[in-house]
């Protein structure tokens, strides 16, 4: 018997044990928004209150932004210290994003039309009488929305969408003000161009003596009273971090060099002119110094100049002598270049 004259209720046991079976839509059921004005509008007001919050969380970043020191330290129990400022910063951004989320998601469960719609497939080049029934359709939806209809959800939608995109123009304030003079200057010169300031041992934390550095060493050096306790201890190391080696007097080829030097003791900023990185391999033989970011190699027995790489600039040398009294090595002013990279207001 062919397939076509099976009896009817062979097909529906056979369409019955179809796994891929379309089980249809479910019964349509109007929610209590839908047929209770008064639940409707309670359900209004709290997507209302929902962009609300998040308008004035946006404004609560801004505020922290300005008024909050980005130093400050807070004791939270369970998370211990923390900054006060990211803190204040990522909760009131995170919960004005959570609020236009959940308001969204909210409006749409609530108050927009739930009618189930069922779309049949169609070739991927819309015809002209599709593209019109999607102008339609999309026409249809923003009456379906009721955004015409519930004046408070639009406003305070939109006040809520308008106001967050401040908080990402509030942080290009970042990108200044000018540094002006702030490169310019370095911890070294905290006492004045005449000033003298002990060297300290990076490591050990002890004054540097002239003894202390031997042929073919290099050794870290930072100014005294640089300590990590300070809350800006990373940013003036980051400009005043110096490096010092030992050359004989008569391997020195400038006379500049030769005069800022001790007893054939140079020292140098340890960040490299190239793009900050900190420098530290020293080949003792020739004299040179590699960055290892970029292979920016400086000659120490030649002003610090580049020799190979892309850096620009020949490292800032530190003029430094020795305290009589004390024996300590001593830095004599501040560099008298800006350190590290170029800027373009250098000048």
């Amino acid at each position: 018997m062919s397939e076509d004259k099976l009896p009817e209720a062979t097909h529906a046991s056979a369409a019955a044990l179809d796994p891929f079976a379309d089980p249809g839509l479910p019964a349509h059921e109007p929610r209590r928004t839908d047929i209770d004005e008064k639940a409707a509008k309670r359900a209004e007001r709290q997507v209302s209150l929902l962009f609300v919050i998040s308008m004035l969380a946006t404004a609560g970043f801004i505020a922290s932004y300005v008024s909050i020191d980005k130093y400050k330290i807070i004791d939270i129990f369970f998370f211990g210290k923390v900054g006060a400022l990211n803190l204040a910063l990522g909760c009131t951004l995170g919960v004005a994003l959570f609020c236009i989320g959940a308001g969204a998601i909210h409006w749409a469960r609530t108050l927009m039309t739930d009618e189930e719609i069922v779309q049949e497939r169609h070739e991927l080049k819309s015809s002209p009488e599709d593209r019109e029934a999607a102008i339609r359709e999309f026409q249809q939806g923003a009456a379906d929305s009721v955004i015409g209809r519930r004046p408070l959800i639009r406003r305070t939608m939109i006040g809520a969408m308008a106001l967050v995109p401040l908080s990402g123009v509030v942080l290009l304030r970042d990108l200044g003000p000018l540094p002006g003079v702030a490169l310019r200057h370095t911890f070294w010169g905290r006492h004045g161009k005449s000033g003298l300031t002990t060297i300290i041992n990076e490591n050990t934390g002890k004054p540097l003596r002239p003894e202390h550095i031997t042929k073919g060493s290099l050794v870290m050096g930072k100014p005294e009273g640089l300590d990590q306790d300070n809350h800006e201890y990373l940013e003036e190391m980051g400009k005043a971090a110096i490096l010092l080696v030992r050359l004989e007097p008569d391997e020195i080829k400038s006379k500049k060099q030769l005069e800022w030097s001790y007893n054939g003791i140079v020292a140098y900023s340890k960040i490299c002119t190239h793009v900050g990185c900190p420098i530290g391999l020293y080949e003792q033989q020739t004299h040179h110094l590699l960055c290892p970011c970029h292979q920016s190699t400086f000659d120490l027995a030649d002003d610090g100049a580049v020799v190979f790489g892309p850096a620009a600039r020949s490292l800032p040398q530190l003029k430094i002598t020795v305290n009589e009294r004390t024996g300590f090595l001593e830095a004599v002013g501040d560099f008298a270049e800006p350190v590290g990279p170029s800027f373009w207001e250098r000048g």
